[in-house]
């Protein structure tokens, strides 16, 4: 059972401004260059929509997500079936079949592309397509140089980017406020799938570390049996926090299995997580990115470019506490915590 709370952060979007006259203009010549059989035709024409996820199919929150994004979809008047249809590829969650999955939808044509995190917008940035795409789940685009900047990306990405770096020093906040106890915490992440190898998190988690008389840690994984190691190594006066990515993701149960295991405190970073039992969540609210990256694939569908369209920081983040996980630890959750939460599993 769980209580939810309405109790969201909000950052600032980016914005593009655009000059009343130059926008007259651009629709003027847009009218008069643009045959009205061409428009006919193209109102008709059932438009293809490419979808690559970096969860499995059989992921209930891949499933979820979809769901949100298709039922944005509707609500702005594109109905599967009827006047767009939908292309999903699964499971990107290493380099190569991201790679691979990238090609096959390229290979279709699609009018627009929806990338799900770094590691599958990494994939199309590296087969120069000219096709639109908006990515959702993704850390630095800047640093990746799948735009030039926030409000003006230049190239034909765009998107919703899901965290800032100072991520991993909050992360040490909360764990330091539910387990005091904690002298030495990890940073357990893929190098391989975590924007610069894991750089981007470590300088605000060294800073926080200081502060809060923490000893940080960096547990890099590349494989299954690399993750009880790095997570054993913490079994005193340890805790660990967990980078969301795709190859964290995937083997969420076994990282979870494995910090109960060792009685971790374990700050994770989305909510689907704290439903499988870590201790704490904080995250952006993801099934909220792929309804607004709807959004972003109606104005596309209706002629807007990329460019146009500024890249936007997340509104929403979720705090989720695993009250039944705090138990089995011996956790005692201050009520200010709680107090703060957006959900308490119980």
């Amino acid at each position: 059972m769980s209580r939810r709370r309405k109790n969201f952060t909000s950052l600032r979007r980016g914005n593009v401004e655009i000059g009343r006259r130059e926008v007259i203009a651009a629709l003027g010549a847009a009218a008069i260059s643009w045959p009205v059989v061409a428009r006919g035709q193209e109102s008709d024409r059932i438009r293809l929509v490419a979808v690559e996820m970096a969860l499995a199919e059989g992921d209930s929150n891949g499933q979820r997500l979809a769901a949100a994004f298709e039922q944005s979809l509707r609500q702005l008047g594109w109905v599967p079936g009827q006047n767009v249809r939908i292309e999903y590829r699964w499971n990107a969650t290493n380099a190569e079949r991201a790679q691979t999955q990238a090609a096959e939808l390229l290979k279709l044509n699609p009018d627009v592309i929806v990338a799900h995190a770094t590691i599958v917008t990494r994939a199309f940035f590296q087969s120069s397509t000219k096709i639109p795409i908006v990515f959702v789940n993704v850390s630095d685009p800047i640093g990746e140089h799948f735009v030039e900047s926030f409000a003006r990306p230049g190239r034909n990405f765009t998107g919703f980017t899901n965290i800032e770096p100072s991520i991993g020093g909050k992360y040490l906040e909360f764990l330091k406020k539910i387990a005091p106890n904690v002298t030495r915490a990890a940073m357990i992440f893929n190098p391989n799938s975590t924007p610069g190898g894991g750089s981007y998190f470590s300088g605000s988690f060294d800073s926080a570390a200081a502060i809060l008389s923490i000893r940080p840690i960096k547990a890099p994984v590349q494989n299954v049996a690399d993750i009880e190691p790095a997570i054993a190594a913490l079994a005193a006066n340890g805790g660990l926090v967990v980078i969301g990515e795709p190859f964290t993701n995937l083997h969420r149960a076994e990282i979870l299995r494995l910090s109960a295991q060792y009685r971790l405190p374990t700050i994770c970073p989305y909510r689907l997580y704290a439903q499988d039992g870590c201790l704490m969540s904080y995250g952006v609210d993801f099934a909220d990115q792929f309804a607004r990256a709807a959004t972003y694939v109606d104005r596309i569908l209706k002629g807007a470019t990329p460019q146009s369209l500024p890249v936007q920081s997340p509104v929403k983040f979720e705090l989720v506490i695993n009250l039944k996980t705090a138990k089995a630890l011996g956790i005692t959750v201050p009520p200010t915590l709680l107090a703060t939460a957006d959900e308490v599993i119980e």
